[in-house]
């Protein structure tokens, strides 16, 4: 077993990513909470997020991210054997992936949601290798999507102004070991942070508060009323990453036997511009070399990492051969970093 596992490798041949039509930006914030425009930039370097809508779903939005990495990678649905859906925000309480697998015809595919919040993607992508590694799965669709507005409350300024929909997935295929994308990780978690990121169902701050407008006038309304609200203390969420982050990228650079000379990218979970830029400064990474789409779309949680891969990798920023340190944070308290070499 272990030497099936040692000779083979997971190579990252498709992306893909979706979005909401909707979108709310700052100043349309600024009638519902007392906010500006200004003071949401200087704090989280967020201008724009953008929200479901008009019979959007968390499965619509993975079904068309996944279309568009199996396109990249020409590889026909029936071709994958694994579908992981990486989301805290399913449409189904019991889970969405194999909705997935339904709607993308991947008849011969597992499928099953992981939830590890923020850092699900990571984990997605860690968790699909393994797959591959351990033998009986050739192609494997990880998908990163979440809907956090369906849990936003729109009178509370603090979470608000944060968080947008999105999705975003990649394909990894079996290659030789020489040959793998995944280079090196790291996955922590610790349970005593729960109570600074945490959204309980059934809590007794439960309010008939989801409503919004956009910017144009038309009624936004989520599908469905939130059984919980996302309760969030930002001050101990930002010591926790800057202080986390750096460490589970260095320990994944190390298991690569990498530095951070090495990397042509880092790419951190979309939450706060000033994370970003704080986990940078301690890795010395250079700002050039920092991938950021956070002001179009906010934090989109597990979809954010995938969203901005893909995004990078179809504007020619993110080539093949590029080696990239993508890390995740979150809620559980998790956290993980992953060294991937893309194409």
């Amino acid at each position: 077993m272990l030497n099936r596992m040692v000779g083979k490798g997971s190579k990252l041949v498709g992306c893909g990513s979706a979005t909401p039509k909707l979108s709310l930006s700052n100043d349309y914030l600024s009638n519902i909470v007392e906010t500006s425009d200004e003071w949401i930039a200087t704090r989280t370097g967020i201008r724009n997020r953008k929200v479901l809508s008009d019979g959007e779903t968390l499965t619509s939005l993975a079904v068309e991210s996944s279309g568009k990495a199996l396109e990249m990678a020409n590889i026909k649905p029936d071709e994958i054997d694994l579908v992981l859906l990486c989301t805290s925000t399913p449409d189904d309480l019991f889970g969405s992936a194999a909705q997935i697998q339904r709607e993308l015809g991947c008849s011969k595919a597992l499928a099953f949601d992981i939830t590890a919040a923020c850092s699900g993607f990571v984990l997605g992508l860690i968790t699909g290798s393994r797959y591959i590694k351990g033998g009986g799965f050739e192609n494997v669709l990880v998908v990163g999507a979440d809907a956090l507005s369906r849990y936003v409350d729109w009178t509370d300024r603090n979470t608000c102004i944060l968080f947008g929909d999105g999705a975003g997935a990649v394909i990894l295929q079996a290659t030789n070991h020489d040959q793998d994308s995944l280079l090196g990780f790291n996955f922590r978690s610790d349970g005593h942070g729960q109570k600074h990121l945490h959204a309980f169902v059934g809590s007794e701050d439960l309010k008939e508060k989801t409503y919004a407008v956009d910017d144009n006038g038309a009624a936004f309304l989520p599908s469905r009323a939130s059984p919980a609200f996302i309760r969030m203390n930002g001050k101990e969420v930002f010591r926790f990453a800057v202080r986390c982050v750096p460490e589970t990228v260095e320990a994944a650079l190390e298991e690569a036997g990498l530095s951070g000379h090495d990397l042509d990218w880092l790419l951190l979970h979309q939450a706060n511009q000033r994370i970003l830029d704080a986990v940078a400064q301690r890795l010395q990474i250079p700002s050039e070399r920092v991938i950021s789409n956070l002001a179009s779309y906010g934090n989109t949680s597990a979809a954010s990492i995938p969203l901005a891969l893909d995004e990078a990798v179809r504007n020619g920023k993110v080539r093949p051969g590029d080696v990239l340190a993508i890390a995740g944070f979150g809620a559980g308290l998790t956290w993980g970093s992953a060294i991937i070499k893309w194409g």
